[in-house]
């Protein structure tokens, strides 16, 4: 947290991070536009932002594209937001609402066409990979529903609404499965079973059924007593629907899965 605090302590540093929660996905060139600095000072302030795991990038091409992660937030808010008196918590709610906006909504898509999430659990990889794969683990953490397979590549990947779902067969599919260190799938379109669920119309639903279908994938790799978890959920088009909708839905998913993960109530590895 030390880093994480010392990052968020320069008002340069902060003003990169609010041009990534404006526009996500950023190259180093497009981060040095519009600022005073040079190309240099704007690569070291972005380091140091790597370095407390605030900002992660991505190869796209030739090119290094630069996320804004809100998981050092949600660690903050966590930790410190019981031991401060309500005017100090709101502050650092406030903070933690402002880095966890959705970057690439309504007309600030600015182009993104992916999204990308780095957190560190308290867990093993054979743990993580489990909370990823297990169905009956994976209800607990998306409200009832959610994915499941058998986790083979080219096996289909069914879906719950919610808890009282039927499963539904979305055309997606897994594209890989390496365990314990990485998962992709494809992801579902919007589906008529969605409407209720995402307060959409069935005339919206309707409307965004056109959207190019998109992955996700999962990397896992150890990181000291912990592990890091990337989550790259990627090929959308420019001013996508559903890119909107995952931006905002996997942040809270995610930290729903950690929460059960480090408070132990993990299922029973087999």
């Amino acid at each position: 947290m030390d880093e994480v605090f010392k990052a968020l302590a320069d008002p340069s540093r902060r003003r990169l991070l609010d041009a990534l929660n404006a526009r996500n996905g950023q190259s180093l060139r497009e981060l040095c536009a519009g600022l005073d600095m040079t190309r240099q000072a704007v690569a070291k302030h972005v380091a140091v932002l790597e370095s407390a795991e605030l900002v992660t990038t991505a190869r796209s091409g030739r090119e290094k594209l630069h996320y804004l992660n809100a998981a050092p937030i949600n660690d903050i808010a966590d930790r410190w937001i019981h031991r401060y008196d309500r005017a100090r918590a709101r502050a650092l709610a406030d903070l933690k609402q402002a880095l966890e906006e959705s970057p690439m909504s309504g007309d600030d898509t600015g182009g993104a066409t992916s999204f990308v999430y780095v957190t560190y659990i308290s867990t093993t990889p054979e743990r993580l990979w489990q909370a990823l794969t297990d169905p009956a683990f994976i209800a607990r953490y998306f409200e009832g529903g959610g994915p499941s397979s058998d986790w083979k590549v080219g096996s289909p990947v069914l879906w719950k609404v919610t808890a009282d779902d039927r499963q539904h067969d979305w055309g997606q599919e897994v594209l890989e499965a390496d365990p314990p260190r990485r998962l992709s799938y494809s992801w579902h379109g919007f589906e008529p079973e969605m409407a209720e669920h995402t307060g959409m119309s069935l005339e919206e639903i309707e409307a965004h059924r056109h959207e190019r279908r998109s992955k996700v994938a999962f990397d896992i790799e150890p990181a000291g007593s912990a592990v890091k978890l990337t989550v790259t959920h990627d090929g959308f088009d420019p001013g996508s629907v559903m890119l909107d909708s995952i931006s905002q839905g996997w942040p809270a998913i995610l930290s729903n899965m950690k929460t059960l993960l480090e408070s132990g109530e993990t299922l029973k590895l087999e």
